[in-house]
């Protein structure tokens, strides 16, 4: 295959690509070196009479993702670089297609994914996501197909995880939580009002305790962007949000519900606190 027709392949698959590395990577920026970098790798390599293209691109990209996250484990960064609330830009890169791409993905997806290791996130993204065989993921992670089922079922475990409560009061909890969101990002301060008992509290690092629905309702529809960031997970096992603009977890809100009402929320920003709190999807 000279080098034209895999450059024409090449783009065909570009898509794929893009997709596989941003779901390993969480990050636009990333993905998209990581694909330029596959290209780099392929073309130097050539297809030679690679009968399965797409998928010996998937297995080069998939080695370059992996070198990527341990290299940012080892640096202990932070992937997107956003903090507070609120997630200011970073420079760099297009905000508004990366937040409509995180959007597609889910934002509560790309936090729990940020929790797993190196090897976990790379079995589980090519596994569960894209439909990638064991033996080949086993390649790319250097390890046997079996260690590799191993690594994508602990990696599944965590990401769906498990309530700690009994499902009726998880179903509650989820109605009244729903509810809240659903107000905040319509702007509806009476269904606001309805969901949150009268006597509410928001607590806050650094912040003074905030009492009474309606104060909490009038502070909550004041800062829309907040709710379109916010999502529902499970939050040590019960009902809470995650707040995650593009995909990056700013903070936390584990949220008390008593007789079918929201009692009050506590909010955690800081990042020694969210990375001791277990997060994952809610179904």
């Amino acid at each position: 295959m000279d080098e034209q027709v895999l450059a024409e392949r090449f783009d065909e698959c570009r898509g794929h690509l893009r997709a596989v590395a941003y779901r390993m990577l969480g990050s636009l920026d990333e993905a998209d070196d990581a694909v330029q970098e596959t290209w780099l790798r392929a073309s130097r390599a050539g297809a030679g009479d690679v009968a399965n293209l797409p998928g010996w691109l998937t297995t080069i990209a998939g080695r370059i993702c992996l070198d990527m996250l341990r290299s940012r484990r080892r640096r202990g960064e932070d992937p997107g670089g956003l903090h507070g609330l609120d997630g200011p830009e970073r420079a760099g890169g297009d905000p508004e297609e990366e937040a409509v791409l995180a959007d597609s993905v889910g934002l509560a997806m790309l936090v729990v994914l940020d929790r797993l290791g190196p090897a976990e996130r790379v079995a589980f993204v090519l596994h569960d996501l894209f439909a990638v065989p064991f033996a080949e993921i086993a390649g790319i992670v250097e390890r046997t197909p079996e260690t590799t089922k191993k690594l994508a079922s602990r990696a599944r475990q965590r990401v769906h995880g498990s309530p700690s409560v009994p499902a009726a009061d998880l179903a509650r909890q989820r109605e009244a939580v729903s509810a809240f969101l659903a107000a905040s990002r319509s702007g509806d301060m009476d269904a606001l009002l309805a969901v949150l008992a009268p006597d509410a509290f928001r607590r806050a690092e650094g912040a003074a305790e905030v009492r009474g629905a309606r104060r909490i309702a009038g502070e909550t529809l004041a800062n829309p962007v907040r709710a379109r960031n916010a999502r529902l997970a499970l939050v040590d096992g019960a009902v809470g949000v995650v707040v995650a603009p593009r995909g990056r977890l700013a903070a936390v809100l584990q949220v008390a519900v008593e007789d079918g009402r929201i009692a009050g929320f506590t909010v955690i920003s800081d990042p020694a606190r969210l990375h001791r709190l277990r997060l994952a999807l809610l179904h």
